[in-house]
């Protein structure tokens, strides 16, 4: 029991390591392997982004804001930036791509929730 809650809370809280592997594994099986970044990992420094990705330099940073998401969550931020890598832009291209991972649509909803509630609970105060 103490190995299963352990593997939960790595699924929960991966390290630069882990980002890097579930990029590997997100290019391969919804970009066929054409996204290759050279580094994936946390940034604390990020208050208005849930990523960010430099294409020529091959980096992924991944705001540590969304650490403890739920895995999909964080996959789709991580597919976001991988698409990054192929296409600059915001256009149809890129959105095609990234509408390849199948929770896609969920995870944005989601992050726009965390968002609206976020922004709410900071104007109370």
């Amino acid at each position: 029991m103490l190995d299963r809650l352990a593997a939960k809370e790595q699924r929960r809280r991966p390290t630069d390591e882990d980002l890097m592997e579930r990029a590997k594994e997100l290019s391969a099986r919804y970009l066929d392997g054409k996204a290759v970044p050279r580094s994936v990992r946390w940034v604390e420094n990020q208050r208005h982004r849930w990523g960010s990705c430099t294409p020529d330099q091959g980096t992924i940073r991944i705001s540590s804001r969304i650490r403890g998401m739920p895995a999909w969550v964080v996959d789709y931020v991580i597919m976001h930036e991988l698409v990054h890598l192929l296409v600059p832009g915001h256009g149809p291209r890129f959105w095609k791509l990234v509408e390849r991972y199948p929770r896609a649509e969920r995870a944005r909803g989601f992050l726009e929730g965390f968002s609206m509630a976020a922004n709410a609970a900071a104007e109370e105060y």
